[in-house]
Formats: structure tokens, C-alpha cells, sequence
């Protein structure tokens, strides 16, 4: 993520339309009205405007609504593409569904209903049928509806375990932003709470009591009561708050400890955050792959998965990787071709899925799937910078 100045880059999209005029021409009147005829044709042909090409055929056309979609895909939230892209973990991308523009997280529920934020709102998708059934509008004014790291609207988003809420992060350009509450049954947003600056992420505590905000540019969690949306503040800066905006070392993804209930924040792969959110002191622990680190998730069996970026300057560290750390604090860190930036973890704990798009230039339009016990990696195209990821 570039911590530097803050700039919101767009992007013109210019819709092309060809139009064919006709143009009367005088046709010399030959002896034959047959060689006239064709004399008169050829004219035409010549000075009409070009048909355009046909579209070339989509890798991602959505599958028929007649097939549903089978457990263990995976879907993508497509920063580049305004859509969710359907996934299989063998072949590669199989369907997509526009959503909304530049979406960012995305969670699924059991009743395989996917939330995806997007810039516009939060985009309902039917991931058995593959139709957006909804878009809910933020109640926050965010600015243009745009693209880049830094546009407004929708980042991390999470649902209550009962499934009754869902907690989208709505970041604000140029200020503190905010966790909307939505009702899932009614579609609509029921509550708006204040947090820290670009909430990069959102979880929840194994029993929906708490909701966690992670406030990138803010260096914090924002603790979030769900019956009553009261708040407390947690600062997390395990380097300090020098810099500012300007700052590398910042929170970006944590991840909830079954185990404990406490939240696991990593830092440059050095430096694991241990925070205690009843208490809200913070232990620090050691890390190992010397690298910026974004996206992370836990497997069924409690280990932790962080996924690095990078160095944040050439030489300053080491190159992109997924680390895995046991719950001894042991770790394994499996290198990465580029950039990559969240991770999720199949249903029987043995392999990841990092997506390529990164928040910063350098990503690329996949994921990479890792064998957890012996490094093995592999390339999958899957949809254009893909952000958040899922498995259903």
C-alpha cells in the first residue's frame, strides 16, 4: 500500500459508438442497368464506415443459471473489473457478475449469499444462482464514484456469525471514516458508526458481541459494541505513529483467535501484534520473512497465514512470500512470484489462495495456490486485480 500523500486516481472510461452514414452518391448511368447496378454497389462499399470487430469471446461468460455452483469455488472481489469473479481452484475463472464499481472485500454466508463492498454500496450477490440481487447505497457521502487505492466507499467487510448483520468499513478521502450496519433481511443500513481512517478491515468475535475495525491510516482497531455501536479506541503501532499518513508501518488485515478472542495483526514480518480487545493492551511477538505484509487468515487447525507484499524499498527487506506460523510462534515462509494481497484457506486446512491485485501498482490479474505442507505454488488467471477472496 502506498502510505505516502493520498491521491485518488481515475479513470475516463470513453464509450465508442460507430455510426454509419449514409452518403448519397451520383452513379454514372452505364449502358446496362446490370453493370450499373453493380458499379453503384461498389461506390457504396467503399466510402461506408468499418463494421467494428466482435468482441472476442469472454473467459469469464457467466455459467448457465440452470448449473449451480458447486462448494469449493472460489470468488474474488475484482478491484479492476467492477465484478465478483467464480473460480476453480483446477481450471481457473468459470463465470463473473458485475457488482458495483471497484469492489474491494467481500464475506459469504451459509446461506451462500456473498456482501461485496464496492465503491457504489454493498453489492448482495446470489453465489448459487450468480445473480446481484441487491446494491445497497451507503448512507455516508464519500465523493466520487471512482477507482485506486484511496477511493472512497467500501473496504473490509464482515457478518455476524447468525448472520443477521453485516459490517461494512466505508472509508472517506480526506477524513476519519466510518462501520455501517446493514440488516440483512431488510437490505438496508440501520446504523452508522464513526471509526478510524481507511478501515482496511473488519471481523467480528466469535460471539457477535464485538465488532473490530482496523483503521489503516489511524494506527488502530476501533472496538465496536453490536447491541449498543459504542466504541473504544485501541491504538496498535508496534514501530510508533511517526510519519503519520506518511507512514509505512501501519495495521492493515487482523485476524480473530478462535482460541483466545484476541486479534492478530502482523508488521513488515517482523513484529506480530497480540492485541487484547477486553483489555486493550497489546503483546508484541517476533516474525521472521522481513517483508511489508497485507492480507491474513487462520486455517481449521490455528495456524496463522500472512501474506508479504515486498519490500517496501528496493533492498529494505525481502521479497513477496506467504507466511505460514504455527501456534508455537514456529513459522515457514514460502516465497511468492509478485505481489500478492489477501489469502483464504480451503475447507481442509492444505492450501491457500492468495489473489494478485495488491492495492498497489505491480499486482497482476490471479491467484496463486499454495500447497501449506510442502511450498508448491501455482498460477491461476482469475479476474482483474482481485482483492478479497472466499471460498464457498
Amino acid at each position: 500500500m502506498n502510505h505516502r500523500t493520498p491521491g485518488v486516481r481515475t479513470r475516463t472510461r470513453v464509450r465508442t459508438r460507430t455510426r454509419t452514414r449514409a452518403r448519397a452518391r451520383t452513379c454514372r448511368r452505364g449502358a446496362l442497368a446490370a453493370l450499373a447496378a453493380v458499379l453503384l454497389l461498389g461506390s457504396c462499399t467503399r466510402t461506408a464506415a468499418p463494421a467494428p470487430p466482435a468482441p472476442a469471446p469472454s473467459a469469464t461468460a457467466p455459467l448457465p443459471a440452470t448449473a449451480p455452483t458447486p462448494q469449493g469455488l472460489l470468488l474474488t472481489a475484482d478491484f479492476g473489473a467492477d465484478t465478483v469473479t467464480f473460480v476453480d481452484p483446477q481450471r481457473g475463472a468459470v463465470a463473473s457478475v458485475t457488482v458495483g464499481r471497484a469492489p474491494y472485500g467481500l464475506a459469504v454466508g451459509a446461506d451462500g449469499r456473498a456482501w461485496v463492498a464496492t465503491a457504489e454500496g454493498v453489492a448482495v450477490v446470489d453465489t448459487r444462482t450468480r445473480v446481484r440481487v441487491a446494491l445497497i447505497p451507503y448512507r455516508t457521502a464519500t465523493g466520487p464514484v471512482t477507482d485506486g487505492e484511496y477511493r472512497g466507499g467500501g473496504m473490509g467487510i464482515a457478518l455476524s456469525p447468525d448472520g443477521v448483520h453485516a459490517y461494512a468499513g466505508v472509508n472517506v478521502p480526506g477524513t476519519t471514516g466510518v462501520l455501517e450496519v446493514l440488516d440483512t433481511a431488510r437490505r438496508e443500513v440501520t446504523a452508522v458508526v464513526p471509526v478510524g481512517r481507511r478501515p482496511f478491515d473488519v471481523d467480528v468475535s466469535p460471539d457477535g458481541a464485538e465488532v473490530y475495525v482496523t483503521g489503516h491510516d489511524s494506527f488502530d482497531v476501533t472496538v465496536v459494541a453490536a447491541d449498543s455501536t459504542r466504541t473504544r479506541r485501541i491504538e496498535v503501532a508496534p514501530y510508533g505513529t511517526e510519519g503519520g499518513l506518511g507512514s509505512w508501518l501501519k495495521p492493515h488485515y487482523a485476524v480473530v483467535r478462535p482460541s483466545d478472542g484476541k486479534l492478530l495483526l502482523p508488521f513488515e514480518g517482523e513484529r506480530l501484534a497480540v492485541v487484547d480487545p477486553r483489555t486493550g493492551r497489546t503483546a508484541i511477538e517476533p516474525m521472521t520473512a522481513d517483508t511489508h505484509q497485507h492480507g491474513a487468515a487462520l486455517t481449521p487447525d490455528g495456524r496463522l497465514l500472512v501474506v508479504g507484499t515486498g519490500a517496501v524499498q528496493p533492498g529494505d527487506g525481502k521479497g513477496p512470500s506467504l507466511t505460514v506460523r504455527s501456534p508455537d510462534g514456529a513459522e515457514r515462509v514460502y516465497p511468492l512470484r509478485g505481489p500478492h494481497e489477501d489469502v483464504a484457506v480451503s475447507r481442509d486446512g492444505r492450501t491457500a489462495y492468495v489473489t494478485g491485485g495488491y492495492t498497489r501498482d505491480g499486482y497482476w490479474n490471479g491467484i496463486t495456490v499454495v500447497d501449506l505442507d510442502t511450498g508448491a505454488t501455482r498460477r491461476l488467471a482469475a479476474g482483474a486485480r482481485p482483492l478479497g477472496i472466499a471460498v464457498l
